[in-house]
């Protein structure tokens, strides 16, 4: 977890965010219940809510130590949160929206809330330093924490996965983009609500309210209330 700074002006208080996306390592203790295994003690039955095994291998073969969590619903990004929250005794959760792009800049090169259409600046051509996306990632995701960090530590802002966020209306929205996507849809104002595609082959009836069949590039990372 990395310590970003508040901004008083826009409401935002200071927070906790993990460096990189949520990672397999992590997500698959929760969703293959592998607590006792990691010597864990057990949770109250009621404390917490697992999600269906998946019925598709969820990394999609892309890799799976080291690399992020995808093919995984808002619902359930939200409920690895909860899970990790009686855990540790801490308040962990989804950033918001304003969260999300307040520590993507990093400050930016003018303050807090300045800087261009990355956290770099406005040079796309420097995307290469810092994410995976449609001009190099081979259409598939890499481990994370392989490209350049933001200024405040942050790693794979731009690409590799789309990371889940509340957005502004409250709604559930994608914000970083992909390795699938072009540079104009890496920028950190831009912003992917779901869509009928991201869950289209899924067979069941009615459709997975935790996977993505669909969604090999959706993952997310959390925040961590001081």
């Amino acid at each position: 977890m990395v310590p970003i700074p508040g901004d008083s002006g826009k409401g935002i208080g200071p927070i906790w965010m993990s460096a990189t996306e949520v990672t397999f390592d992590a997500y698959d203790v929760w969703v293959y219940d592998l607590d006792g295994e990691r010597g864990l003690p057990a949770l109250p039955a009621d404390a917490v809510s697992r999600p269906s095994k998946p019925y598709l291998p969820p990394d999609r073969g892309f890799g799976h130590d080291g690399y992020a969590a995808i093919c995984l619903s808002y619902r359930a990004a939200e409920e690895f949160c909860v899970w990790l929250s009686a855990r540790t005794g801490k308040k962990f959760r989804l950033p918001t929206e304003d969260e999300w792009e307040h520590a993507a800049r990093a400050g930016g090169a003018g303050g807090v809330g300045a800087g261009g259409a990355y956290h770099f600046g406005d040079d796309a051509g420097a995307l290469d330093e810092y994410a995976w996306y449609a001009g190099n990632a081979s259409d598939t995701t890499h481990p994370v924490g392989t490209k350049k960090p933001n200024a405040w530590g942050l790693f794979d802002i731009h690409g590799n996965v789309q990371e889940w966020v509340k957005g502004r209306d409250g709604k559930p929205v994608t914000k970083g983009g992909s390795f699938r996507d072009d540079p104009e849809d890496l920028t950190i104002s831009a912003r992917a609500p779901q869509t009928p595609d991201w869950n289209s082959s899924d067979p069941q009836i009615p459709k997975s309210k935790w996977w993505l069949s669909d969604g090999s590039y959706v993952g997310f990372r959390i925040v961590c209330e001081p």
